[in-house]
């Protein structure tokens, strides 16, 4: 990252969907940690609210924000140099069911203000001034926080389609509109979601992705592959990742495996109810593996000799950035993967495929011109989606609609 891409000495506090001690990974953390070498950071959990309370009261989770909202520990703790995390000392309520709009606002603004309440304690104590908020996707309980902080900069970060999910349906295809208009500005990690947000804000702008990629690239792939899938006949054409209906078409992993016997397709991941029944595990040439701890999916990737992303384009996947796709080409690896708006970031180093016929001819032109310049020109490729790149372009967006705050 150049100097003058760079925004130093600030104070950024970031509200999002995903808590600091939630066990996937998030981009928003990583963001975190990438201000966080520039600026001072309060990195906000999301508050506790009632139905999670009675739902999971026993989860050590639960009980160490219970214990915050007691009064018993400090909810702000600092987990490194310019980083801080923060567990709200206030409860909201759980009102996303309620239908009727009137009622709801009534109830989401006092939720809003509890929430506010609690950041404005952490933001005292720190001593923060004319501060960035930044808001990853948290279109309910962040509503009103600009108005309620009243931050120098406020930032809405798109980086998944969340109204194709019913629970964001009902009071976010008039919410998530509203708040992008009143942000500043929006970021978005994929071109679909940053042109999705520029109907509503003109300073909407895409930011690409970042990867940790350092367990891919480092990977030895002499190493001997795992022994599920080391006798497994070659060519093997493989994907990992979350076997889920909603994401990926079984009808392309049926035509591939049907038109081509003499492919295995090696599916990693685990499955959700629909895979689980399907006619996919009678067809001999199709191998399910089931889940892997993360550590080991360098080893599977390194054992296949095409990659696959094989997803329905639909609104839950259209917009969303792949970031296994990353992963694949951090290993040199030839991947086929199905054409979306999102995925023309990828394109000239990803075979993009419309249809199902096009997986099975993009899959013999793959495994035919596998060359170790174009393994090369991959690797290279992935790793120029690094966290500080991604960071770099959040600062000019910044910095082209607020120069002076920069």
């Amino acid at each position: 990252m150049s100097s003058g891409a760079i925004i130093k000495n600030k104070d950024i506090i970031i509200v999002g969907q995903q808590p600091w001690d939630v066990e996937i990974g998030s981009n928003c953390k990583n963001i975190a940690l990438e201000f966080a070498r520039h600026n001072r950071v309060l990195y906000v959990n999301s508050p506790l609210d009632r139905i999670t309370l009675l739902k999971y009261k026993d989860s050590p989770n639960v009980k160490k924000r219970r214990e915050v909202i007691k009064g018993k520990v400090n909810g702000l703790i600092h987990l490194q140099e310019n980083l801080w995390n923060y567990y709200p000392d206030e409860m909201i309520e759980s009102v996303n069911w309620i239908k009727n709009d009137s009622v709801y606002t009534f109830l989401n603004k006092i939720n809003n203000k509890r929430f506010a309440r609690s950041i404005q304690r952490a933001v005292k104590q720190l001593g923060f001034k004319d501060y960035i908020l930044f808001n990853d996707n948290d279109m309910f309980r962040s509503y009103y926080l600009k108005e309620l902080l009243k931050p120098a900069v406020s930032i809405y970060y798109s980086r998944d389609f969340m109204l194709a999910v019913d629970y964001w349906k009902l009071h976010g295809t008039t919410m998530e509109p509203a708040l992008i208009a009143k942000s500043d500005l929006c970021v978005a990690n994929s071109t679909y979601l940053a042109d999705y947000c520029k109907q509503y804000n003109p300073n909407s702008f895409y930011v690409g992705q970042g990867c940790d990629l350092d367990t891919f690239t480092g990977y030895n792939q002499e190493k001997p592959a795992p022994k599920d899938i080391l006798h497994v006949p070659k060519p093997v054409i493989g994907y990992v990742g979350a076997l889920q209906s909603i994401r990926l078409d079984m009808e392309i992993l049926r035509y591939v495996a049907r038109q081509r016997p003499q492919w295995n397709i090696v599916l990693v991941g685990p499955e959700d109810g629909e895979f689980q029944k399907s006619d996919l595990h009678k067809i001999p040439n199709v191998h399910f593996l089931g889940a892997k701890n993360p550590d080991m999916l360098p080893a599977y990737i390194s054992a296949f000799d095409v990659c696959l992303n094989p997803q329905i384009v639909n609104q839950v996947t259209i917009g969303n950035y792949p970031r296994k796709i990353d992963e694949y080409l951090a290993m040199g690896k030839p991947t086929v993967a199905t054409r979306t708006e999102a995925m023309s970031a990828f394109d000239g180093y990803v075979y993009l495929a419309d249809t199902k016929e096009d997986y099975v001819r993009l899959i013999d032109q793959a495994l035919a011109e596998n060359t170790v310049d174009k393994q090369d020109e991959r690797i290279r490729f992935a790793g120029s989606h690094t966290w500080e790149n991604n960071v770099a372009e959040i600062y000019k967006a910044i910095k082209k609609v607020l120069p002076t705050y920069a």
